[in-house]
């Protein structure tokens, strides 16, 4: 199971700001202040991994954007929907790689990532519902940008998805050894 993780109204309110080169935040509270909201639902759920779908990776690396989460949920991180290697793309320039990254809703940055790894267990959590299609809408789990996943419907939300991911995920086990057996 992925879990496409944005970082801004998320983890935090969508008031980070670029100031120097480092992530500031410009509301109450403080960076990724509900991220172990996010570790306590997914303690239950070991398979989960996470792949980073936030524009931070683009701004300040994979590494450095993996790296500003808690560790129990950095170590979950294989991957983001932005990486290098799409800028070195032989039919296009870096600027032109990442004007198209740029000019992609998050449905379809995600969507890419899904397409080119092959996933089916997969969900997203993120404040930006703009562009997913009707046929993966129930895979996005949608924050307000202000409340992000500290709202307790959002919460409730994410563990019905996961959960209900990795039971069907054991149900078809289970089949698929009785079956063999």
């Amino acid at each position: 199971m992925i879990l496409f993780l944005d970082h801004d109204g998320v983890l935090h309110p969508d008031a980070a700001f670029l100031v120097n080169r480092r992530p500031e935040l410009r509301s109450e509270g403080q960076l990724f202040m509900w991220a172990p909201l996010l570790v306590d639902v997914l303690a239950a759920l070991p398979k989960v991994k996470i792949v980073l779908s936030t524009s931070w990776v683009l701004e300040l690396r994979f590494s450095h954007a993996r790296d500003y989460l808690p560790p129990e949920l950095s170590k979950r991180v294989i991957g983001a929907t932005w990486h290098t290697d799409m800028a070195k793309h032989p039919e296009a320039e870096h600027k032109l790689a990442r004007a198209l990254w740029d000019e992609a809703t998050r449905y379809q940055q995600i969507r890419r990532y899904v397409d080119r790894t092959k996933l089916v267990d997969w969900v997203a959590v993120d404040d930006h519902p703009e562009g997913w299609a009707e046929a993966d809408r129930d895979r996005l789990i949608h924050t307000d940008s202000s409340k992000s996943i500290s709202d307790p419907n959002v919460l409730e939300m994410l563990i019905q998805r996961l959960g209900s991911f990795m039971t069907q995920r054991k149900r078809e086990s289970k089949l698929n050894n009785a079956a063999i057996s």
